[in-house]
């Protein structure tokens, strides 16, 4: 099975392409399934898009999920088109969200925390004059958010797990048992974390999560997937054969894809 649940397009204003071309290029890629899963809107915020280069519109919501779903059924033949949708998670507006991504037929809800104490994860300049205990504060935060996004209920895919570290590498080397602690929760959610090949294309290159904490997540009997996190139809199923085979040589036997916002575990 050769999946891809993590794409984006032009709506977020931050990636290049539409739907269709993603899904194009899944199908010249040999894929079975390609799931669709654009940055949702600020939903707490009184804007109708509080931020244009990074999530689409409130009022661009449910124009998205009617192309998807029209897409899913052009292309039945071709290849399963899934209905997806990356998150914010905020534990403040679970209920707002919760209730938005109610009304549409979503096969899976990616949960990614992008914000830590209000400020971007991806923001270079956050880490300027803080401490090494304000630095470790701030990675315990991180995974103590990933950890409630688990527990929410809300989410199916946890993404990118380890992302803090993409403009600032030295972030893997901070010590800290909050990781430990995380995944030891999410192994006991019906959740899987995704191995996500974008990080190749920031400042700490390779993929999100490392080794080491694919290795702690098998411990922990977490369940894993894949997404590209493609920002351009380029990139839809980068490196997928590369990290079946390293999951296999970490010891993964399967990994998981979804449908209907159920979890179905298949061979690697």
């Amino acid at each position: 099975m050769k999946f891809d649940f993590h794409t984006h397009h032009d709506r977020c204003g931050h990636a290049r392409g539409k739907i269709r071309d993603y899904i194009e290029a899944a199908i010249a890629n040999g894929l079975n399934m390609i799931g669709i899963s654009d940055h949702s809107p600020y939903f707490a915020s009184e804007e109708d898009q509080a931020h244009p280069g990074i999530a689409m519109a409130k009022s661009s919501f449910a124009t998205y999920v009617e192309e998807v779903l029209a897409l899913k059924e052009e292309y039945k033949t071709k290849i399963d088109v899934l209905l997806g949708v990356e998150s914010d998670f905020f534990p403040e507006h679970i209920p707002l969200y919760r209730k938005q991504y109610a009304q549409y037929p979503f096969d899976y809800i990616i949960g990614s925390v992008h914000h830590v104490n209000g400020i971007n994860i991806f923001n270079r300049d956050r880490w300027d004059g803080l401490t090494k205990e304000e630095i470790k504060q701030t990675k315990d935060r991180y995974y103590d958010l990933i950890a409630q996004s688990a527990k929410s209920g809300l989410f199916q895919i946890l993404g990118h797990i380890d992302a803090m570290k993409g403009f600032y590498p030295v972030f893997s080397q901070i010590e800290t048992e909050e990781i430990e602690r995380a995944l030891k929760i999410i192994g006991e959610y019906p959740v899987a974390i995704e191995i996500n090949t974008s990080g190749k294309t920031k400042d700490c290159g390779g993929w999100y999560p490392s080794d080491e904490i694919l290795e702690k997540a098998l411990y922990y009997g977490v369940k894993v997937t894949f997404g590209s996190d493609a920002h351009d139809p380029e990139r839809v199923g980068d490196d997928m054969e590369e990290v079946r085979q390293r999951l296999k040589e970490i010891g993964f036997n399967d990994w998981a894809y979804f449908k209907e916002q159920q979890m179905v575990l298949t061979s690697l």
